[in-house]
């Protein structure tokens, strides 16, 4: 994000889609920092929720606020609190890398449990097939 010749920026934004945009900013839009928010959690770790600890705090709405911050409404599924506040583009970031590594995890144990599903419905019709419980007339 750096100043042009012309009096405008461009800031290149990530969609939750994974669709890059460029955004271009003129001399005086959007040029100050929306009015700063009370941050309902702590400045450091915008995953962990605040009341109860739980580190599964994820967003559930979020827009630009001015050049350098993000408003971001967050929710904790353990103790369904909920929250907004603005939030700097360098905890914002770090909040996403956090998401990611989260839906890596999640990814990676849906993968083992359909391998697991898949494994036990094969032996379930293995063994049908030995017990001769599996005739022409099902299929």
């Amino acid at each position: 994000m750096s100043p042009q010749p012309d009096n405008h920026y461009i800031r290149r934004v990530v969609l939750p889609s994974g669709k890059t945009i460029e955004v271009v900013y003129f001399e005086g839009e959007q040029a100050t920092i929306a009015p700063a928010v009370p941050n309902p959690l702590p400045a450091d770790e915008l995953h962990v929720c605040g009341g109860c600890s739980s580190r599964l705090v994820y967003p559930v709405d979020w827009e630009e606020a001015g050049t350098t911050h993000w408003q971001v409404t967050l929710r904790c599924p353990n103790c369904e609190w909920s929250g907004t506040g603005v939030y700097e583009q360098d905890l914002v970031d770090v909040f996403d890398e956090e998401l990611d590594r989260g839906t890596e995890a999640l990814v990676r144990d849906l993968k083992r449990l359909m391998h697991a599903n898949m494994e036990d419905e094969i032996e379930r019709f293995v063994s049908a097939l030995h017990g001769d419980h599996i005739v022409p007339d099902d299929f």
